[in-house]
């Protein structure tokens, strides 16, 4: 099955993401003080830079390496240097948690068990990890029983809350509007 996603809003670095769970995940963990187009273009970037995207590769690589790979202009990300740790702590993790193959994380339990695996993730705290099951069940065929209430509102059908929701330009628009929305409630 071909599997279409518009998280990166660029067709090449879009097709890494849907073809890569790997690349979904380092996007997921990139998305961050930063516009999400840009977080989930991150994997590509690496890709391209380091001739494919081997997480065996990245846990492996020297630190000093792999900073300057996050940081050659353009950087991946806008904190190069800090996201270059938590992108190789992440790495580290799933090797030796998963023998490098993330799709173990949700590969069996129900939503409650992945999404405490997903929790467990370096660089994943409880509202990343919500969002990536939504992700995962909106958008991957990632199902598991209590899949939705697990993820919270984001897994809520037709919601507009966050990158689970993101399937085209006029959904992201939507997301913007909606986390405007809530940033001015919060400010009240």
């Amino acid at each position: 099955m071909t599997r279409t996603v518009c998280l990166a809003q660029n067709p090449e670095a879009d097709a890494l993401l849907a073809s890569d769970m790997f690349a979904l995940l380092l996007g997921m963990m990139l998305d961050q003080q930063i516009p999400m187009e840009k977080a989930f273009s991150g994997p590509k970037v690496l890709a391209d830079r380091m001739g494919g995207l081997d997480v065996h590769r990245i846990a492996e690589a020297g630190p000093e390496e792999f900073a300057a790979v996050m940081a050659t202009p353009p950087a991946v990300h806008r904190f190069p240097g800090s996201m270059a740790k938590r992108v190789q702590a992440l790495s580290r993790f799933v090797v030796e948690t998963y023998d490098g193959d993330v799709a173990r994380i949700w590969a069996d339990g129900n939503g409650t068990a992945v999404f405490k695996r997903l929790k467990a993730l370096p660089g994943f705290g409880d509202q990343k990890a919500r969002i990536f099951l939504a992700l995962l069940g909106k958008q991957f065929g990632v199902t598991p029983a209590g899949w939705r209430e697990a993820a919270g509102h984001y897994g809520e059908d037709g919601s507009r809350r966050s990158v689970a929701d993101v399937t085209d330009q006029k959904s992201l628009l939507e997301v913007r509007d909606f986390k405007k929305a809530a940033k001015a409630a919060a400010k009240k």
